[in-house]
């Protein structure tokens, strides 16, 4: 299993249409194969701070959804409007409530 997480701080004003575009891509995540990810999205307190956390059952899986068009729209968007660089950590599964995959 790969996960992944990635966290960023957008520009004042930018929280909505970020949450726009992750709409988007998650709409069109909604149409694969749901028993190989789950990625899911946070906002914290502050309003402009946003997580993301990935997990995918293989690179495979991983690449489809790194390469689906609205998904690389979202992030040429965000990087033009982003307050820091993202975080990016690759994190080692250890355990769930549920099983994921």
């Amino acid at each position: 299993m790969i996960v992944v997480k990635v966290t960023y701080t957008v520009n004042d004003g930018y929280a909505d249409m970020n949450k726009e575009l992750i709409q988007a891509f998650l709409t069109d995540f909604e149409k694969l194969d749901q028993t190989q990810f789950l990625y899911s999205i946070f906002q914290t307190a502050d309003g402009k701070t946003f997580i993301h956390t990935s997990q995918y059952k293989n690179k495979d899986i991983q690449q489809i959804l790194l390469n689906t068009p609205s998904f690389l729209h979202f992030q040429e968007q965000r990087d033009k409007n982003l307050a820091s660089e993202p975080t990016i950590e690759f994190l080692n599964y250890v355990g769930a409530s549920k099983e994921v995959f």
